[in-house]
């Protein structure tokens, strides 16, 4: 598989049920099917639809000949209008490796900076070392402290980016 076959859109229903699949896949093999993470996000069995309540969000997904490979968002981070969080970038295990996370990342700032956001910030898990070298090579910078109070509660890395 080459990512040159993988195109990259916004989520539809029917990818719902594959990308909450990859996000809780994706927890548990780290130990992190654990409240306080997106596995239990209320949302998770339908992001096409939250992402699409409201302007200013959106996620996107990676699609191989109808097979749902992973997916990243954005949206509003707690009510502002200049911050952006960037959301659930999640790669399924079969996909990882080949600069996937990479490009739906591309997609999520770019839609960000349409948007017309000031910067984006994640929270993530120090457990997610692959997930941090990749957020550091897209110019984030890591923060000591959440910039609110944390949506996931035991998420323990919280990382900036200006746009």
């Amino acid at each position: 598989m080459t990512t040159n076959q993988i195109e990259i859109r916004p989520i539809i229903p029917a990818d719902d049920a594959q990308m909450a699949a990859i996000v809780r896949d994706s927890l548990s093999a780290v130990g992190l099917a654990i409240p306080g993470t997106a596995y239990f996000d209320p949302e998770l069995p339908h992001l096409s639809h939250y992402y699409a309540a409201k302007p200013g969000r959106e996620y996107f997904v990676a699609v191989r000949n109808g097979l749902v490979l992973g997916g990243a968002g954005i949206a509003e981070y707690e009510g502002t209008k200049q911050v952006a969080e960037l959301q659930k970038v999640y790669v399924a295990e079969s996909a990882r490796g080949q600069g996937l996370s990479k490009r739906l990342i591309e997609h999520a700032l770019a839609f960000a900076w349409q948007a017309k956001y000031e910067s984006v910030y994640l929270e993530t898990h120090h457990k997610l070392h692959a997930a941090m070298h990749v957020y550091q090579e897209f110019g984030f910078h890591p923060l000591l402290q959440p910039l609110g109070t944390a949506e996931h509660s035991a998420m323990d890395s919280f990382w900036v980016k200006l746009l």
